[in-house]
């Protein structure tokens, strides 16, 4: 009797323990609803002298430029092009994005170009993953970088000349479908994988909208069931996206970045009964010498003697011990008070892992 009102002691306080709440939509997103990469090949103009001077290919770029105009370059033309320079462009379709709206780009030189400040990009086609044209681009360029030479070549480079991006620089000219308005089921992807967040986000969506619309597929994949029609499904994904819901406590994990000496362990780390020491030895050597003088008409010469101190200097500290699953706070306490560095904090995790009192997976950068 006295075992069962401990258990429902503990069951109430655990359920009356607040929290924290995330949004579903801070979790993940749904499936299909994604940005899209675009790529394009472009030449930029107007440079002042700072451009590809004359590489073959920049050159073969001009001549097609040139022939969208009815106008055509002599075969052995040579143009000097100093003020030109091939580019390829990249950018980023967003979902939903609808023919006329406009996209920022990002312009790269492909070849000796020095700096890219003051040109203006001809209108040039960028492709999808598909090889399908989805939108347009064409515009002046602005750079953050800059760079300057001398005529005894020396020079001097601020960030990226090189590149640049044009706010707005391309139009939407073909949607992509996204397919969530006529799908069987919505599917609702976490963006960490997590059975028991998993099961959360379904239990929350039952608990709103009915039970049995969401199922939970795997660690990732929560399936919910929805009416046909954009709509509605707009709806739906609005009312869902909204809902709080508890995530699990991630796993447990020290990260080691061995290069900068940082260390960051999350709270779920635990550890286990161990006692924990850590010293410093240190060794010193001087070298001196001594010089030793002859006794006056002893006919003698003078010597020149070695003369080495080797001091072995242990600084010593006390063992402390760490009792079964002490906290976060526990932990940086305990290493705090023995003074460890970030390197010496890296050397007793490491131990803990492998005396196997560190309950986490352990990370090195």
């Amino acid at each position: 009797m006295v075992r069962t009102l401990l258990a429902c002691l503990a069951a109430l306080i655990v359920a009356t323990t607040p929290a924290a709440a995330d949004r579903i939509k801070d979790l993940g997103g749904f499936q299909g609803i994604r940005s899209n990469q675009l790529t394009g090949y472009g030449v930029v103009v107007g440079l002042p002298g700072t451009g590809d001077d004359n590489l073959e290919y920049t050159v073969q770029s001009m001549k097609a430029v040139a022939s969208r105009f009815g106008l055509q370059l002599p075969p052995n033309a040579n143009q000097g092009l100093k003020n030109a320079a091939v580019v390829m462009i990249t950018a980023e379709l967003p979902a939903f994005a609808k023919p006329g709206q406009r996209i920022d780009i990002t312009v790269s030189s492909m070849g000796k170009a020095k700096s890219l400040r003051g040109g203006s990009l001809i209108m040039a086609p960028l492709l999808g993953a598909d090889g399908q044209i989805y939108a347009m681009a064409q515009g002046n360029l602005a750079v953050g970088g800059l760079g300057a030479e001398g005529r005894d070549g020396s020079q001097i480079v601020v960030n990226t000349p090189s590149t640049g991006r044009i706010p707005e620089g391309a139009t939407v000219e073909r949607a992509v479908a996204t397919g969530f308005a006529n799908s069987p089921n919505l599917t609702f992807n976490l963006q960490r994988a997590d059975f028991t967040t998993a099961q959360n986000v379904a239990a929350a969506i039952n608990q709103k909208l009915g039970f049995g619309v969401a199922q939970a597929v795997d660690a990732v994949s929560v399936a919910v069931r929805a009416p046909m029609g954009a709509d509605v499904r707009a709806t739906l994904m609005s009312t869902i996206e909204n809902l709080d819901v508890t995530a699990a406590e991630p796993p447990a994990k020290v990260i080691v970045n061995a290069r900068s000496g940082t260390v960051v362990i999350n709270s779920a780390v635990r550890v286990g009964a161990a006692a924990v020491t850590h010293g410093k030895l240190t060794v010193r050597i001087d070298e001196n010498q001594r010089i030793s003088q002859p006794a006056p008409f002893s006919r003698g010469q003078t010597a020149v003697e070695q003369n080495s101190g080797v001091a072995v200097d242990e600084e010593r500290r006390p063992m402390f011990l760490l009792n079964p699953g002490p906290k976060l706070a526990d932990i940086v306490k305990a290493v705090n008070a023995i003074g460890a560095s970030p390197a010496d904090l890296v050397a007793i995790l490491e131990a803990l892992k492998e005396a196997g009192a560190l309950k986490a997976e352990l990370i090195v950068l």
